[in-house]
């Protein structure tokens, strides 16, 4: 039989038998429908970590010297202690950093923590900010642009002056309508005068990026954020990504000349890149895709499972067609092949079926929850052929059963 008569045969078969073709179909639509919308939402999040995530949260070439890595997945309870044991960074390692670097190179003190803040006079709640006590070329490091006002200078870090630069959603909270710049931000019992507004950053996995008060570190607010006198991390900008091993290797050096670590010591200091956030996501990204995939995997096997129910059926339904295709001259691998592409027709349809609902899930799920999406056009395809072996795979012992039919004991069959 041609190939394209197998499939008319198996879409009439489909049409005439529309309940026992859905409940046909019905496992390989819910195995691939999972399948696309795992890897879409998979898909998605990596490009939006490699260029959101990574980019808004770290910034472009730039590495953060700290006190132990910020992503840190396979830590043991022993690594944690180690971590406390290490010494915390004060004005004199950044002084060091600082001395390390060439021209050309950025560097801004940053410690950051939730802290609730208040507008008097504005009549709104209180509510928690994102304080971040810092440097002026912090506003260069993660390129936020003031779009009312100014960023606070030099001048103001040395002088410790209480200015900050507001984040959209807080200038919305406390001044809604109106210029917030030159009122006045109460945070930690301390006022301090709003200086600028910076332009809206949006959210990376729903957490806000516009509920920033930034101010210098030298401020009320660094002893705020930082009772001890230490500060949570540098952060240094590298003029282009060569430079930036470069400057990694000046600090590194640097810090073990000054904290005095001999050769056969460890760093006690983490030095840490967009490149280690990557590579966290990467190691999750694997467990997603591995957890994320075992229920469209059970989908799968429940519909092959099903097709070949059903194939074994339709061979006994139509034994005397076979006999009589037998007796006219028909090979057993004809017989073969038209159930195999019966089963593979059904199966494809109902993976095709699977893969628009998969989308619109992926879709639904972007709309209604923090999670990006992003469908892979190569899933798409993957499915299309995983729903072809899906069938191919489950007609093969109904096929080869009909291709063994005894020719006159099939067509007294009735």
């Amino acid at each position: 039989m041609p190939f394209l008569e197998a499939v008319r045969l198996a879409l009439q078969t489909i049409r005439v038998q529309k309940l026992k073709s859905f409940f046909t179909l019905v496992g390989v639509m819910i195995g691939v429908m999972f399948l696309i919308a795992v890897v879409s939402i998979v898909e998605g999040m990596a490009d939006y970590v490699e260029n959101d995530f990574a980019g808004k949260l770290i910034g472009v070439n730039t590495f953060n010297v700290r006190r132990w890595p910020n992503f840190t997945p396979n830590e043991s309870d022993e690594d944690w202690r180690e971590f406390l044991r290490r010494p915390r960074f004060y004005q004199s390692d950044v002084d060091v950093v600082k001395s390390a670097l060439p021209d050309g190179f950025r560097v801004a003190v940053n410690s950051e923590r939730f802290i609730y803040a208040s507008a008097p006079g504005s009549g709104a709640a209180p509510r928690q900010v994102q304080a971040v006590a810092t440097e002026a070329d912090f506003f260069v490091i993660k390129k936020f642009n003031v779009v009312s006002g100014r960023p606070f200078a030099d001048r103001e870090v040395a002088l410790g002056t209480n200015v900050v630069v507001i984040g959209d959603e807080v200038a919305t909270h406390y001044w809604p309508g109106r210029d917030p710049v030159g009122r006045e931000l109460r945070i930690a019992g301390q006022t301090y005068q709003v200086i600028g507004v910076i332009e809206k950053q949006g959210s990376v996995f729903g957490f806000s990026l516009d509920r920033l008060a930034i101010a210098p570190y030298t401020s009320g607010l660094g002893r705020a954020v930082r009772p001890g006198g230490d500060v949570a991390q540098i952060t240094v900008q590298a003029p282009n990504r060569i430079a930036l091993d470069e400057g990694m290797e000046r600090v590194r050096s640097a810090m073990r000349g000054f904290r005095r670590l001999g050769p056969e010591r460890e760093d006690n200091f983490a030095l840490e890149t967009s490149d280690a956030a990557l590579a966290f996501f990467d190691e999750l990204k694997g467990k997603m895709v591995l957890f994320g995939t075992a229920l469209p995997a059970i989908g799968l096997i429940v519909g092959a499972l099903v097709i070949m129910n059903i194939m074994l059926v339709a061979v006994a339904e139509r034994t005397r067609e076979i006999g009589i295709r037998k007796a006219l001259g028909a090979r057993r691998r004809d017989i073969t092949s038209q159930f195999l592409v019966e089963a593979a027709t059904l199966s494809v349809l109902g993976a095709a079926i699977g893969a628009a609902l998969g989308v619109g899930m992926a879709q639904l799920i972007a709309l209604l929850t923090p999670l990006p999406a992003s469908v892979a056009p190569w899933s798409l395809v993957t499915a299309l052929i995983v729903g072809a072996g899906v069938g191919i795979t489950a007609g093969l012992y109904p096929a080869t059963r009909a291709s063994r039919l005894d020719p006159i004991a099939a067509l007294r069959q009735e």
